[in-house]
C-alpha cells in the first residue's frame, strides 16, 4: 500500500522544482523529505529520483507516479465536496487566496453576505499574487483562488485546476495628467508605471503598446494599482487601469484617445478540480459573483 503523504511530498519535489524548494515550502528539513521519498522508493521498487549536479529531477517512474497521485488527490476532492454535500448548509472552513484589487473591493461585501447567510461557514482571506496564489492551490495550501488573466498570456495551469470566469473587468490607457499630447510621435517620451515585468499584466501591457508602435519607457514599477493611479492624477506618468481600481478610488480621470481603451482582463475563480462542486466552494464563489454584480 502506497503512503498518500509520501506521493504528495514526491509531488511538492515535481511542482517546486528541487527537494531544498519543497522542504521550505512544507517547513520540512531536507534530510526529512529525503528520507521519506527514499522508504516510498522501497515501497514502489523502483527509483524516482536521479541527481542532477546538485539537484534532483524525477524519473519516468517518478513522473508516472506523480500523474496518478494528481488523480487520487482530484477524487478525494470529489469525495470531500460528496461529503460535505450531505450537510443541509455550507459550513466549515474555507481559505481563499485573492489579488489586491478585489480583496479591497469585492471581497468585504461577500464576506458580509457569506456571514448573514452561511453563519457556519467560516471563510479566511490571504493576499497574494497569481503565480504564488496557484502554487498554495496545487499544494493544498489554500482552498480557492480568486486572480485575473489577461488576454494572450498564460493562464492556470490546466492539470489539477478547475477554472470559472466570474467576471469581466475593463481596462483603459491614461496618459499622464495635465499633459498636453499634439501628436502620436510625443508618446515616445512618456514615462510610465507599470506592475514588476514578469507579471502577466505587464507582459500584456507591453504587448499591446508594441502593437500601436509605441515602445513604453518603464520609469515606476510598482504591484499597487492605486500607486498607478496617484502617478497619473499627479502627471507623473501613464498606466493601464482596471475600471474596478478608479471606482474604487472614486477617481474621475478620463482615459486616453491616444491609447487603447477596448481591452479587459477576466476575473477567474480557481479550485482544485474535484472541488468545484464543493457546496462551501460554490457558495464563496456565488457570494463573489453578486458581489462584482453590486459594484
Amino acid at each position: 500500500m502506497l503512503d498518500l503523504h509520501r506521493l504528495t511530498l514526491l509531488r511538492e519535489v515535481k511542482l517546486r522544482g528541487s527537494m531544498s524548494a519543497a522542504a521550505r515550502e512544507l517547513s520540512y528539513s531536507h534530510s526529512a523529505i529525503s528520507q521519506q521519498l527514499g522508504l516510498l522508493e522501497k515501497e514502489t521498487g523502483v527509483v524516482l529520483l536521479e541527481k542532477v549536479g546538485r539537484n534532483v529531477k524525477l524519473t519516468a517512474a517518478g513522473e508516472e507516479l506523480v500523474r496518478n497521485t494528481e488523480a487520487i488527490l482530484a477524487a478525494m476532492e470529489r469525495a470531500e465536496a460528496d461529503l460535505a454535500a450531505s450537510h443541509e448548509r455550507p459550513q466549515g472552513v474555507v481559505t481563499v487566496a485573492a489579488f489586491t484589487t478585489i480583496g479591497r473591493s469585492v471581497l468585504p461585501t461577500a464576506l458580509i453576505e457569506l456571514a448573514e447567510n452561511f453563519p457556519g461557514l467560516d471563510v479566511r482571506l490571504r493576499r497574494e499574487d497569481p503565480e504564488a496564489a496557484v502554487m498554495q492551490l496545487i499544494s493544498r495550501q489554500v482552498d480557492a483562488v480568486i486572480t485575473d488573466a489577461f488576454p494572450g498570456t498564460p493562464g492556470a495551469p490546466n492539470g489539477g485546476i478547475h477554472t470559472t470566469v466570474i467576471g469581466q473587468d475593463p481596462i483603459r490607457g491614461y496618459l499622464p495628467r495635465g499633459v498636453v499630447f499634439t501628436d502620436f510621435t510625443d508618446l515616445r517620451n512618456v514615462r510610465w508605471v507599470i506592475e514588476p515585468t514578469t507579471s502577466a499584466s505587464s507582459q500584456w501591457a507591453l504587448r499591446v503598446c508594441r502593437e500601436r508602435g509605441i515602445e513604453p519607457f518603464i520609469a515606476h514599477v510598482s504591484s499597487d494599482l492605486l500607486f498607478h493611479l496617484r502617478m497619473v492624477e499627479q502627471g507623473l506618468a501613464a498606466a493601464f487601469l482596471p475600471d474596478m481600481v478608479l471606482r474604487e478610488a472614486g477617481s474621475t480621470i478620463s482615459p486616453s484617445p491616444w491609447l487603447p481603451t477596448d481591452q479587459q482582463r477576466s476575473i477567474q475563480y480557481l479550485v482544485r478540480s474535484g472541488s468545484e462542486h464543493s457546496a462551501a466552494l460554490v457558495a464563496v464563489r456565488q457570494a463573489v459573483i453578486q458581489a462584482l454584480i453590486d459594484m
